[in-house]
């Protein structure tokens, strides 16, 4: 069908449709712009109205958040048996991994302690023993605490680390004092739980 072809009876058909059309009732208070109505820029204006204010999307209703775990420090235990904080703190519990600090940044320490912890708690392993060192050289002050010993529980206690420590604390001298902790993992049943 070839639609820029018309019919013969088109034409009269399309006049007598014409002819009979009527111009729509003015309402009132409207009139028909003139041509001396738009000044420079009124097209424009007119061809791209401003859209419609756009109202915030509702937010959808989330669960509250999981209270925040307490802060841990080092030999307290909350949250864990008398008898396996105890252990901890004696370094009677098996250590089923090492990681060793020395010569690292912080941003290797920091780095390492994250992928030590999920590792570990990959395998099941439940203590895991981290070596920072004492600190600097004994000066005019004593010892001073080392960087790397500072930041180390401080970190254990920030997310991503936190949700899956359950305590730390000191070694014993036998796996290094002041300058080790040990720290327990949450088992996969209790990071889901708490």
């Amino acid at each position: 069908m070839d639609f820029g072809a018309s019919a013969p009876g088109d034409a009269h058909l399309w006049r007598a449709v014409a002819e009979s059309a009527r111009p729509l009732k003015q309402r009132r208070g409207r009139r028909h712009p003139s041509p001396g109505d738009f000044s420079e820029g009124t097209a424009e204006k007119i061809a791209a109205p401003e859209p419609p204010p756009v109202s915030a999307p509702k937010p959808e209703r989330k669960p509250p958040p999981a209270p925040p775990l307490p802060m841990l420090h080092p030999g307290a235990a909350p949250g864990v048996d008398r008898n396996t904080g105890a252990r901890l703190r004696k370094g009677e519990l098996p250590i089923e991994a090492t990681l060793d600090l020395h010569g690292f940044t912080q941003g290797e320490a920091h780095s390492a302690l994250i992928a030590l912890i999920a590792r570990a708690r990959a395998l099941g392993h439940r203590c895991v023993l981290v070596v920072t060192g004492k600190g600097g050289k004994e000066g005019s002050g004593g010892r001073t605490t080392g960087v790397l010993r500072a930041n180390v529980p401080r970190w254990l206690n920030e997310p991503p680390l936190r949700a899956h420590v359950l305590a730390f604390a000191n070694a014993r001298p036998r796996h290094g004092g002041e300058g080790a902790l040990y720290v327990l993992i949450k088992r996969a049943r209790e990071a889901r739980s708490r």
